[in-house]
């Protein structure tokens, strides 16, 4: 990013010299004639400084640094002042300007309080942005659970393409989250002031579904007492969520192939444009290119949705997120029935861990709130030919790491002595399994240890 300076004087002779010091240098510079021409260009994610004259009409240094205060504290204001206003220029340090430079100055001294000043910019803003990705891994962390490494690759991924515009096809089995991480690009992305909109093509009959998706006007068909937004149009500026979209008629796909295209649509019954910003998620369960072979999916509408592609594994690839979800879930169902979710006993914890979970997260979810309610879990069910008893013994040794590296916060000193394991060994078990100390340390700071 180009380091950008907004240097303001209300003398051109004075902007004009500056410009052409500081450009000379490398800089980007932009040249107000007054505070009120430059606050527009003043944001908190403004990447520079700023240098501004004491003595101006309509708004003076103390003024503008006042103002400063409420856009971003830790933008540095230079102040440049004449020989009567060094008073003021030292009021303002003591308020929090950056520093003051006394006319006449040299080229020289101002580029040297500029460069020191945009050195302190760059460190505030790549702190910001340190601590924002802590905050968004900590957020999405409790949005999309699971220590495993599928898990973890998921998550980044959603982190990656939640603030770009591109559609996104996500792909998974029944069951598996695919709403959840939907929401969770919408959560993370630009559009989450506006309301996420979500549709299921399968559960739409498809003599209305195009009532549903774009909407109509008064009278444009029998029944059509009153005119009705359409989903798109609803998901305006939004994230529109096309769940299931293997489903949507090949007569829709066309129409919401224009849609995506112009970024423009008509009600039924009108013949008026409306103008539509949206992104589109999109989730299916089969091999969308088979349902293009087959006739029932438009390649063209294919290529339009997965610009980019997510996978969700399905829980039994992902055994060792098996006992942290289900405690989630458990503790959840315990809320919500007003009592307390018994204890795993180690057999039904087996259990857990040998099912093939078919249904995914959703018969988890399900398995959970019959434990709550003191009724059987699953049984019986074959045990997946991958998932061997050495596969099952290394998901509960990941999911026992997890548990004590919570506990302790990170401390591995702590969690050696808990699981009576040397640190060469709890190193290798973290490694394997793709577990990160850096991921337990408490919010604001770290654990010292030797």
């Amino acid at each position: 990013m180009t380091d950008q300076v907004i240097f303001i004087d209300d003398e051109t002779a004075i902007r004009q010299a500056v410009r052409q010091w500081l450009e000379l240098s490398g800089l980007l510079v932009h040249c107000c004639a007054s505070v009120s021409e430059a606050l527009p260009l003043i944001g908190r994610n403004f990447p520079g400084v700023l240098v501004s004259d004491v003595r101006m009409p309509g708004c003076d240094g103390l003024q503008l640094l006042e103002r400063l205060l409420h856009i971003d504290r830790d933008l540095p204001l230079i102040l440049v002042t004449g020989h009567g206003d060094v008073n003021m220029a030292v009021q303002a340090l003591q308020q929090g300007a950056y520093d003051f430079i006394e006319k006449p100055f040299s080229p020289e001294r101002l580029l040297d309080s500029v460069r020191r000043a945009l050195d302190k910019r760059r460190l505030v803003m790549e702190n910001r942005r340190l601590r924002e990705q802590v905050a968004r891994k900590g957020m999405i962390e409790g949005q999309l659970l699971g220590v495993s490494r599928g898990m973890e690759q998921l998550r980044q991924q959603v982190l990656e393409l939640a603030p770009t515009q591109v559609n996104v096809l996500i792909r998974g089995e029944t069951g598996s989250g695919k709403e959840l991480v939907a929401r969770s690009l919408h959560d993370f992305s630009p559009r989450a002031a506006k309301p996420f909109v979500a549709l299921n093509c399968a559960a739409i009959p498809e003599n209305i579904f195009e009532s549903e998706l774009f909407g109509h006007e008064s009278g444009a068909f029998t029944g059509a007492q009153a005119k009705r937004i359409g989903r798109i149009e609803h998901a305006d500026g939004s994230s529109l969520f096309l769940d299931e979209i293997e489903s949507m008629p090949l007569a829709q796909q066309v129409k919401l192939l224009r849609v995506i295209q112009e970024k423009s649509l008509e009600r039924l019954g009108s013949n008026r444009s409306i103008q539509v910003d949206l992104r589109v998620i999109s989730a299916a369960k089969p091999d969308l290119q088979a349902e293009v072979r087959e006739g029932r999916f438009r390649e063209d509408l294919l290529y339009r949705l997965n610009v980019a592609e997510l996978h969700i594994p399905p829980l039994r690839e992902r055994r060792e997120d098996i006992p942290l979800l289900f405690e989630h879930f458990a503790r959840l169902a315990a809320e919500r029935h007003g009592r307390e979710s018994p204890a795993l006993l180690p057999t039904e914890m087996a259990r857990l861990l040998a099912h093939d979970w078919p249904g995914n997260v959703r018969e988890l979810v399900n398995a959970a709130e019959r434990h709550v309610l003191g009724l059987t879990m699953p049984s019986g069910t074959p045990v997946v030919a991958e998932q061997s008893l050495a596969g099952q013994m290394e998901a509960f040794e990941a999911h026992c790491l997890h548990l004590a590296l919570q506990r302790c916060q990170g401390s591995i000193s702590e969690v050696m002595a808990l699981l009576q394991l040397p640190r060469r060994t709890l190193n290798e078990k973290m490694q394997r399994h793709g577990l990160q100390r850096s991921d337990y340390l408490p919010a604001g700071g770290a654990i010292e240890e030797p």
